[in-house]
């Protein structure tokens, strides 16, 4: 598979995690968006919004526990921040992911 996600959370392309559980990845964009923005990417490569299966659920709120401890490390619960999900021809990369941007917006995903 040629899936840069994939590549990164198999060790192939070296990135730091700033989390990393049995499921999920996060690590920061490497072209951000805001002051924090943050990619939250499952470790079993989902292509997209389609691809969300009816098994998804504990992956999914997985993202959002992960999102919530986020938000809380980065002192960002009393400021403006984002959780956007990008699908079809928006979502660059064809890896389910999600993008926590937080602070100043240098524009929009």
């Amino acid at each position: 598979m040629d899936c840069i996600f994939c590549k990164i959370i198999n060790g192939e392309i070296p990135k730091e995690f700033d989390y990393e559980s049995d499921s999920l990845v996060v690590f920061p964009d490497i072209n951000p968006s805001a002051d924090l923005h943050l990619l939250i990417v499952p470790k079993k490569h989902i292509g997209g919004i389609r691809d969300i299966g009816e098994n998804s659920g504990n992956l999914l709120a997985e993202v959002y526990q992960t999102v919530n401890q986020l938000v809380k490390d980065h002192n960002l619960s009393d400021n403006l921040y984002r959780v956007v999900l990008n699908g079809g021809k928006a979502q660059h990369v064809p890896h389910l992911h999600f993008h926590l941007l937080g602070g100043n917006w240098k524009r929009m995903v």
